[in-house]
């Protein structure tokens, strides 16, 4: 019997999605495939002798291995440590717990996944994507992702109560034209992901009557894409009292921009990042974030997906994970104008 057969074989054969036949495979009524089509995918499955994997009760001794699917290539995570963080809270968990870890990043993807029992992805993913690892693996739960969909287990940031903190921050510090430095992040259709935090803070400015659409930048969340949203803003003269960032290398990029123009932080403008990497405390002047539970979050992750096969449970959930502000020293009072 040929039971290392997987739902890419199958996708190949019939010359349909990988998605497709998961969704096929997992008598999903709500697509829209022809009955032919249906047919054909179910009777490769059985030619092919497909055993799709059942969840089983793990014993604490037992050998279990949890896949970590990062949206991310090794090289962009390591441009971005937020993405990092998690992945090491995950590995925290793990070496604790002596379990066996898989990792795929985002060029592995392609790589069958059909021998681990959870699964926790990392990031952003289009619902082609989603659709296949639920078909590897019924344990599994995503790790920022924000999905309106019940049924997919999740941690997320609590994204709205952060920004909240964040402009209450500013406005007691007097600022009322406030900029966003943010990025932009697109599935592998090109569709984009919508950001909890550009939403929040759109509705805040508007609920305040703030002043913002002249300093709103998206750009990459990267320290170079800082750099150059900010610099093309100073060059434009339409620099405004006080910038959010959306991460912390954003951020950094920025303050770069802004002292190479002698533009003093926090007098001049103030600067809020997002994340709290290690490298924020040691900027000049050292940078005001948003400390983001990024480790926690992954070992959570790996508890959960634990847990979960421990106790045979597939009730989805969806958890939020809070932020606070970390006052350091680049943001300042702005004075009122005589």
């Amino acid at each position: 019997m040929n039971v290392m057969a997987t739902i890419k074989d199958i996708a190949q054969l019939a010359q349909v999605s990988i998605a497709t036949v998961s969704r096929i495979l997992n008598d999903d009524q709500s697509i829209s495939v022809t009955k032919e089509t249906r047919e054909k995918v179910l009777s490769i499955a059985n030619e092919l002798q497909y055993v799709k994997k059942k969840k089983t009760m793990v014993k604490v001794d037992s050998a279990f291995s949890i896949g970590i699917i990062q949206w991310y290539t090794l090289e962009q995570e390591l441009e971005d440590p937020y993405y990092l963080a998690v992945r090491l809270g995950i590995e925290k968990f793990c070496e604790k717990e002596k379990i066996r870890i898989v990792r795929y990043f985002k060029n592995d993807i392609e790589t069958p996944i059909c021998h681990e029992d959870g699964l926790i992805c990392i990031g952003k993913f289009s619902k082609e994507e989603i659709d296949y690892f639920k078909g590897c693996c019924e344990n599994i739960i995503f790790v920022d992702l924000i999905s309106e969909n019940i049924e997919e287990n999740s941690i997320v940031l609590d994204f709205e109560k952060a920004m909240e903190e964040v402009l209450d921050y500013l406005c007691s510090l007097n600022h009322r034209s406030i900029g966003y430095l943010g990025g932009e992040e697109f599935d592998k259709d090109h569709k984009k992901f919508n950001d909890a935090r550009l939403k929040a803070f759109i509705h805040y400015a508007l609920v305040h009557k703030l002043d913002y659409e002249r300093y709103m930048m998206l750009g990459e969340y990267t320290r170079e894409s800082g750099y150059l949203m900010t610099k093309q803003l100073i060059e434009e003269n339409r620099l405004p009292t006080a910038l959010f960032a959306a991460s912390d290398p954003i951020a950094i990029g920025a303050l770069r921009a802004l002292q190479e123009a002698n533009i003093d932080v926090p007098k001049q403008v103030s600067l809020i990042g997002f994340d709290d990497i290690s490298a924020s405390g040691y900027t000049t002047p050292p940078l005001t974030t948003v400390h983001a539970p990024a480790q926690e979050m992954g070992e959570y992750a790996a508890r959960i997906v634990y847990s979960k096969a421990l106790c045979h449970t597939s009730i989805p959930m969806k958890m939020y994970l809070p932020c606070h502000l970390i006052k350091r020293e680049t943001c300042n009072k702005k004075e009122d104008e005589s």
